[in-house]
């Protein structure tokens, strides 16, 4: 069964408009939801939610992500396919560093401009609603197996967006927050592998100056005790146990956080 998911800023109304597309064009496609309660515009916040998750995915899948300030104004659409031959899985999406993370994360990417008006929607597309417009279709057609050659040409400059933008200074880590979770969880850009380099599980770190202990998972410490781990993700996260580490250490997406190693 061909499959399809969405990852939008669009809260409980617009996403169902895609799905309709989508069924309209491909009504034997499994949809699921990854989210459509991503920020406002929050660009990073989208892409780390489709990378966190991408790999978990069957081949053939298709992720179509609109997270777009920019829609109706010059920034491309695109089509991407990532991933070894014959394990590839695709991305529609707006031109603004979204998908990026996620199809990197599977191997080499090939990434396409969508100009092509056969594999849009034929009533005409709105200047503000391209995830109804093009990219629903789009990755309808990806999914029925039209190739991906269709969408229209190869490029080679699209946005890029990573997560590695963080910095070694002496005995501190300084990174940003790149995810803030239902539970409050606070998931930063600072891997697993420099965190281990600096500190061991057990140990304590300071994270913007506050002590906590640095565990394995959340009940290695008290109920409402703050906490610092390696989460699921591979980056290290900042967590209360049975409580909200979000609100209690003033932190949400796009803020710098500095770890030091006590």
């Amino acid at each position: 069964m061909p499959l399809i998911s969405l990852t939008t800023d669009f809260g409980d109304l617009y996403p169902a408009a895609m799905k309709a597309v989508i069924l309209r064009i491909n009504p034997a496609v499994q949809i699921i939801d990854i989210t459509h309660s991503i920020q406002q515009a929050g660009i990073r916040e989208g892409a780390f939610a489709l990378y966190s998750l991408v790999r978990y995915f069957p081949h053939g899948t298709v992720h179509i992500g609109v997270v777009d300030p920019g829609v109706g104004t010059s920034r491309r659409a695109l089509a991407i396919k990532a991933g070894p031959e014959g394990e590839e899985q695709f991305f529609v999406g707006p031109d603004n560093g979204l998908l990026i993370p996620a199809a990197r994360c599977l191997g080499e990417i090939k990434v396409y401009e969508i100009t092509n008006p056969e594999i849009m929607l034929k009533s005409g597309i709105s200047a503000t609603f391209h995830g109804r417009d093009i990219f629903a279709p789009a990755g309808a057609y990806l999914s029925k197996g039209t190739p991906i050659e269709a969408v229209g040409p190869e490029i080679s400059d699209f946005v890029s967006l990573d997560f590695e933008n963080f910095g070694i200074d002496g005995s501190f880590l300084v990174g940003e927050v790149i995810f803030a979770d239902n539970f409050g969880n606070v998931i930063t850009n600072i891997p697993e592998e420099v965190v281990l380099k600096f500190s061991n599980f057990g140990s304590q770190i300071e994270i913007n100056s506050r002590k906590v202990s640095f565990v394995q998972t959340y009940g290695f410490v008290g109920p409402k005790k703050p906490l610092a781990l390696i989460g699921s993700h591979g980056f290290l996260e900042i967590a209360v146990n049975k409580g909200n580490a979000s609100l209690q250490f003033g932190l949400k997406s796009g803020d710098q956080v500095a770890i030091k190693i006590v």
